[in-house]
């Protein structure tokens, strides 16, 4: 068998193996039906306030031109 005929099985099974687990992972994923991710668990981001000012922009009272 040549070389290039052994990377294109070894490439076409590499295919199929992650084409069967993308089902399998679709499949998990559809079994939670369509249910929200849980937000219990989630913080809120703090938000930094910054405003536009001559040209620059003002961040925690510092001056950045």
């Amino acid at each position: 068998m040549s070389r290039s005929k052994i990377i294109a099985i070894l490439t076409g099974a590499i295919s199929i193996l992650l084409a069967i687990a993308y089902l399998i992972v679709v499949q998990i994923l559809d079994y939670r039906d369509m249910k929200p991710a849980p937000t219990g668990e989630l913080t809120m981001p703090i938000a930094t306030q910054m405003r536009f000012n001559n040209g620059g922009f003002e961040l925690f009272g510092n001056f950045y031109p």
